[in-house]
Parts: structure tokens; C-alpha cells; sequence
């Protein structure tokens, strides 16, 4: 029923799981981060006169801190795994290395709080979201709320023209590029990376399932991929290509997938303007306008991050410090456009690594969900099959597209590694509660005999 690897790899899993993930926080608190989830992304604050006044996401962070607080002994032992440890190190080396930074005073004033509503998401994700039940409704949330702020845009594109930016071409010419609502304050590139993220989700997790879940996923998915369109993110388009290659190569159904690709890619080049056209023509050189030159441009001043990063590269010049540091030493102030640079400069040498065995940590934990979800024959466990597959695809879609996206001080590394953990511990509590595994310590030889029958 179970190789060695799967029941290894769930073994080590229920032993952490036993030694500090055996917790149920109160609904109460559930239900006040589910909302907290709805009032961040759809920025109620600004869609409700008067609701902003009130610092509505402060004081639902507070709430939720405090009850888990309070509940402290239902999640005892949490810091102990891997991920979670390189997520408070990484904390930690910021508040250590602050005296040693070039602008301390910045990080304090300007930018220590935008990380910290950054990684918030890891806590409350890995601690609230306990049971299959609590992980779908998450996913539902969360999802819907990407779903809204794709759509909303898009609808007022049709009906009324809406944009919301646009571009530089070239000779004095610009082109409008879709970006989120009125309400939503991201830019194209950021509804972009919206778009990229739903992609993998709502392809594994709805076009898998029965036919009324396929229905929705044929419904939403054209106008998704013709916002992204309209978006004309090239990082994006760059991020979907990932997410097609993972899933090209997991199918059965290649030639099929091959077909639909060619009629979509068709038919979605048919849409485009002469515009839009031109700029996605510049990935590979071939535009008309000056969109040819801002990818060579792109490249330029992602070299210059790093040779800024390499002017304090062991600590580096303080979170969040990257407009600045672009100001005082390249002449001309500007976000950062890769996250690895973006480390290196704010973070030095050293908290790039930590960020990056954070990730690598993240990665192994889908892994080993990966080798135990296969090692099951059962179709009882088709929902973490398919979910752990989109989050793969979603891993290294993020992997590409932070080398044209910042993310320290941004919200979806960490989620995402909340949800990995979260998901790698439900999903190791339910093996081992459905029988598939025994929970038993496998060091011990009556042990390592019983994990073996079990494997026959």
C-alpha cells in the first residue's frame, strides 16, 4: 500500500506532527482570518466610506495574534520545523544585523511594517488552516478573492473602457494596459501575477473534478487568460510558460493539450492589438517600437542591482532600503525588479541565504508530500494529488517570475510557505489517521519491521 520512501516521508512528518502540530485554534479565530483574507485583498477600506478610518487590517491582525497567543498551547512545538525555523531566523537576522545596515533609521520608520504584514500571512496560514475542511474553505476564499480581482477589471475594461495604465512606446506613443480596479491598487504586472498564481489552482483542482467543477473551470478560465492579455505583463506571460510546461508534462493527453494550445495561442494572438502584439513581440526581439530595447534595458538594471547589492554585501543596506540605495548610488530612484537582487542588496550575503534555504525548505516539504501521495493507491486521496501539484507548479512559477518581480517585503513567499506546511501536516495527520501508515517511530527496529509489512 505504501513504499518506504512514502512511509518514511510520513513517518517523520507524524512525528513532528505529534511533537507539537496536534492543535485545533478555535473557529472564532478561523473566521476573523478568513475575513482578514476578504478585507486585504479586496481593499475594503477603500470600497466602504469611512471603514478605512478605523485601521480595520490592524486591529484584525491584532485580534488574530492575540488568539493565537491565548491559544499558545494548542500549537506548542511549531517553531521546531524547518520551515518555520528559517522564517524566524530570517526575523531574527533582520532585528540583528539592524545596527550594522547603511540606513537603519529607514528601515525603522519606513519599512520594518510592510514586512511585518508580509509575514504575518506565514504564521496565520501554518497555524490556523488544521484540517482538510479549514485548507478548502481557505482555498476557496482566497482563490475567489483573485478570481474578484481579475474580474472586476476586466468587466470595466469591457463595459467601459477601463485600463488603468499604460505603457511607453516610443516616439511619444503609449499603449493602455489592463491593470486592478479602482479599488485594487496594483499595477499591470501585479494583476498579472494574480493572474499566474490562479492559473495552476484552478486547473488541477477543477478541471480534475467531476463535470459541474469543470464547467466553472471552461466558464472562467477564457476571460482569466484574455485579462492576462490585456495585462501585457511579459513577466507573466513568461510565468505562464512555466506553469504550461508542468502541465505538458504531467498529462496523458499530450497531443490533445497540444491542439488546444495552438487553437488558444491562435486565437488569442487574433485579439491582440497592433500594440499589444509589438510588446509581447519584444521578449524575442522582434518588436517594431522601443519595447525591443526596454527588455535589453530590463536586463541592464537587473546587473546593476547586483553590483549595487555588492557594494555591502554582507549585510547589506537595511529591508526595504532598494529605492533608496538606487537614489544615493545609481542617480535615479526605483523598485526593485528581481527579488534576488532585491536580497542581496537589502539583506547582504547572508540573508539571502537564509532566504533561499527558506525556499529550498518549502521545496522539500512538496516534495515529500509528492513521494507520499504517490506511494497512495487509493482515489480518496485525489484532492492533496492534485493540490500538491499545482503548488509545485506554483513553486517555480514564483521561482521565475521573482527574476522580474520583488517579494521580500510582498506577501507570497510566505503565504505559500504557510500553506506548504499547513498542507504537508494534514496531509501527514490523515494518512496516518486513515490507516494508510501506522504511527510509529521508525528508528526503533520493532519499528523498522512493522514500517516494512506495511510497504508489502
Amino acid at each position: 500500500m505504501i513504499n518506504g520512501h512514502g512511509a518514511s516521508a510520513i513517518d517523520g512528518a507524524s512525528n513532528r506532527n505529534r511533537a507539537g502540530f496536534s492543535r485545533s485554534i478555535s473557529s472564532f479565530t478561523f473566521v476573523i482570518f478568513l475575513y482578514f483574507l476578504v478585507d486585504l485583498f479586496l481593499h475594503l477600506s477603500a470600497r466602504i466610506p469611512g471603514y478605512g478610518v478605523i485601521r480595520p487590517t490592524l486591529i484584525l491582525v491584532f485580534i488574530i495574534s492575540t488568539s493565537l497567543f491565548l491559544q499558545r498551547e494548542k500549537v506548542s512545538g511549531w517553531s521546531k520545523d524547518p520551515v518555520a525555523s528559517m522564517v524566524l531566523i530570517l526575523i531574527g537576522y533582520i532585528f540583528i544585523s539592524l545596527p550594522l545596515v547603511e540606513w537603519p533609521g529607514s528601515v525603522l520608520r519606513n519599512n520594518l511594517s510592510e514586512f511585518v504584514k508580509a509575514v504575518v500571512f506565514f504564521f496565520f496560514v501554518a497555524l490556523l488552516i488544521d484540517s482538510e475542511r479549514r485548507l478548502k474553505i481557505f482555498l476557496f476564499v482566497f482563490l475567489g478573492c483573485q478570481v474578484f480581482r481579475v474580474m472586476e477589471p476586466l468587466f470595466l475594461n469591457i463595459t467601459d473602457g477601463y485600463w488603468g495604465s499604460k505603457t511607453y512606446l516610443g516616439h511619444g506613443e503609449f499603449s493602455q494596459r489592463l491593470a486592478g480596479a479602482p479599488s485594487d491598487v496594483i499595477n499591470p504586472n501585479e494583476l498579472g501575477f494574480v493572474i499566474v498564481t490562479l492559473i495552476p489552482f484552478l486547473h488541477y483542482l477543477l478541471w480534475s473534478n467531476d463535470f459541474k467543477y469543470k464547467l466553472i473551470y471552461i466558464f472562467i478560465m477564457p476571460p482569466i487568460l484574455y485579462a492576462l492579455i490585456l495585462t501585457q505583463s511579459r513577466g507573466a506571460f513568461l510565468a505562464l510558460l512555466v506553469i504550461a510546461f508542468f502541465i505538458f508534462k504531467e498529462s496523458n493527453q499530450r497531443f490533445r493539450l497540444i491542439l488546444v494550445a495552438v487553437v488558444v495561442s491562435i486565437l488569442g494572438w487574433s485579439s491582440m492589438s497592433s500594440d499589444q502584439k509589438d510588446r509581447y513581440l519584444s521578449l524575442i526581439g522582434k518588436s517594431e517600437t522601443s519595447n525591443a530595447a526596454t527588455v535589453d534595458g530590463r536586463l541592464d538594471g537587473i546587473v546593476r542591482e547586483f553590483s549595487l547589492g555588492l557594494e555591502r554585501p554582507i549585510v547589506g543596506h537595511g529591508l526595504g532600503t532598494t529605492p533608496e540605495a538606487k537614489t544615493h548610488i545609481l542617480g535615479r530612484r526605483q523598485a526593485s525588479h528581481n527579488l534576488y537582487a532585491e536580497l542581496l542588496i537589502e539583506l547582504g550575503i547572508v540573508g539571502t541565504i537564509i532566504f533561499l534555504i527558506f525556499l529550498s525548505r518549502v521545496y522539500k516539504k512538496l516534495s515529500m508530500n509528492r513521494l507520499s501521495i504517490e506511494s497512495l493507491s487509493s482515489d480518496d486521496f485525489q484532492f492533496y494529488r492534485m493540490l500538491n501539484k499545482s503548488m509545485i507548479a506554483v513553486f517555480w512559477m514564483y521561482v521565475v517570475y521573482s527574476l522580474n518581480y520583488w517579494g521580500l517585503s510582498q506577501y507570497y513567499w510566505y503565504l505559500f510557505g504557510g500553506l506548504t506546511l499547513a498542507f504537508h501536516n494534514i496531509l501527514s495527520k490523515n494518512v496516518v489517521n486513515g490507516g494508510a501508515v501506522a504511527p510509529v517511530e521508525p528508528k526503533y527496529p520493532l519499528a523498522q519491521r512493522f514500517s516494512r509489512q506495511v510497504g508489502k
